[in-house]
């Protein structure tokens, strides 16, 4: 049985979320994964999940900073307008190739944020999400 029920993906690559997909999967971190490459899309899904049922909203998102349209910044800026009945819940990890010191320090200082990981995800990262973040 896996870690958890689902996860989402927020990145504009779309080769790193099929590779981050895989990995999750292999390592049977979750029963299901969805990606979005557009932060709107997935707001949007997300929005939908907490309007309908928020046991089935993903216990954790995986987001990127730099992207097109809306940006990691603005999708948590409305993320943070969802119900908290849903959002509780969940757990927001920022996993970014940025490497400006000032990025990972405003990630670490918002609230909504658990953790900032550098790309790529690995399964190292996974097991310090279980031993750190998820109650078992």
């Amino acid at each position: 049985m896996s870690t958890l029920k689902k996860v989402v993906l927020i990145d504009d690559d779309q080769v790193n979320n099929f590779v981050c997909e895989s990995i999750i999967r292999n390592e049977k971190f979750a029963d299901e994964v969805i990606s979005f490459e557009w932060a709107e899309d997935a707001l949007q899904y997300l929005q939908k999940q907490s309007d309908e049922d928020t046991s089935h909203f993903p216990e954790l998102i995986f987001l990127d900073i730099n992207m097109p349209g809306m940006d990691g910044w603005s999708f948590i800026d409305e993320y943070r307008k969802l119900p908290k009945q849903a959002t509780s819940s969940c757990c927001l990890f920022m996993l970014s190739s940025a490497v400006d010191r000032k990025d990972i320090l405003t990630a670490k200082s918002n609230d909504e944020v658990k953790e900032f990981f550098s790309k790529p995800l690995s399964p190292e990262i996974l097991d310090i999400i279980r031993e750190e973040y998820i109650s078992g």
